[in-house]
């Protein structure tokens, strides 16, 4: 898990490479200038290709810390940042979470000609909620010890396993990435950020504010402030929503002592015992 103190940006036009540095401004300007050039060379032979969705999985994400938590070691368990459109989330070290969303197509009626000859419709696939709760059970089947606490995210479902810490980059990740359907791009980004992530606080547009103008890192005091004010506006509207719903836990229902207090954070951040409207 990293994210660096520090950032810069250097470039002009359509052509801007952002640096970080955990040292200094500075370093991490003298970081943006070299891989702007990086860039246009890449540019210049055709290879640079952008990723959409989290932006680049290999790099660190540009957001701010805004709360960390340290194991009994004093290392980095957690971080709560702020991402690029103003909501709250929570990376973790050995937290996993699993988001699945709904993107199941809706079932179409068959060409006419398997209609004519027996095809008929085909049947629609069941709801998403028994698809994961199946899967749940059948992971439980063949993993006893293992803990999942259920869910309901606007989108979809979110699954939190609190029995015991389990590495991003494990081999169990990866097994239940593939069991309950984890979007590829979020795959990516545990594994070379070595943290999972989880939104505690709603989208804007779905609480009735708007997107930020600004991003940090600030520009100057006055972009600040205007970020400043527009986050009270996001802050009051957020209120009369949560951002997921918790529907239950299956399996061992303990909460490891290193995992507790994470889990009771991202319940009440959420709002995830509150009835409140979905956000």
């Amino acid at each position: 898990m990293h994210f660096p103190r520090f950032w810069s940006s250097a470039g002009s036009g359509t052509c801007v490479a952002w640096g970080w540095s955990d040292e200094s401004a500075a370093a991490a300007h003298a970081h943006a200038e070299s891989r702007l050039q990086r860039i246009r060379a890449l540019l210049g032979n055709g290879r640079e290709r952008l990723q959409r969705g989290y932006g680049y999985p290999d790099r660190p994400m540009r957001e701010p810390v805004v709360r960390d938590f340290r194991d009994a070691s004093g290392q980095l368990a957690a971080a709560v940042t702020r991402n690029g459109y103003g909501s709250l989330v929570l990376n973790t070290a050995g937290l996993m979470f699993v988001d699945v969303d709904d993107t199941e197509p809706a079932p179409t009626g068959g060409s006419v000609l398997s209609r004519l000859f027996g095809g008929g419709k085909k049947p629609a696939p069941p709801p998403l909620e028994t698809r994961v709760r199946q899967s749940i059970e059948s992971w439980i089947k063949s993993r006893p010890d293992w803990g999942w606490r259920l869910y309901r995210t606007r989108a979809g479902f979110r699954l939190v396993a609190a029995h015991a810490p389990v590495a991003p980059e494990s081999a169990d990740t990866q097994s239940a990435f593939d069991a309950f359907g984890a979007d590829k791009l979020y795959r990516a980004l545990c594994k070379s950020q070595a943290c999972f992530r989880a939104r505690l606080t709603p989208k804007p547009w779905r609480c009735g504010s708007r997107n930020p103008h600004h991003r940090w890192p600030f520009a100057d005091a006055g972009v600040e402030a205007a970020f400043q004010e527009w986050q009270r506006d996001y802050l009051a509207k957020a209120a009369a929503f949560a951002t997921c719903e918790l529907l239950g836990s299956f399996g061992n229902p303990s909460l490891h002592p290193a995992l507790r207090e994470l889990v009771e954070f991202h319940d009440a951040t959420s709002r995830a015992t509150s009835k409140l409207p979905l956000a």
